[in-house]
């Protein structure tokens, strides 16, 4: 599945570095938050740990605000930008 989505992403190999960035703290979650009863509740408990290293949790480099707020801003700062030029 994983090799699915390189061959499908634009840019192959930044794609391909996020999941190497984020496996490991992934793999850290699971061995923090058990002992787990099956592979269901891994399977079930990780999309929600990704949904808060994404939207929810504070990152103090770009201003304590959450990844998904500062890509917001991003796109919003470069539409400001395309339509002031």
């Amino acid at each position: 599945m994983i090799l699915l989505l390189i061959q499908d992403s634009p840019t192959p190999s930044l794609f391909l570095d996020s999941i190497i960035l984020v496996l490991p703290k992934v793999s850290d979650v699971i061995h923090r938050r058990g002992p787990w009863r099956s592979f269901e509740a891994v399977k079930y408990s990780t999309p929600e740990w990704v949904g808060w290293f994404n939207n929810r949790r504070l990152l103090e480099p770009i201003g304590s605000i959450p990844p998904a707020e500062a890509e917001t801003n991003f796109y919003a700062a470069l539409e400001l930008e395309a339509m002031a030029a």
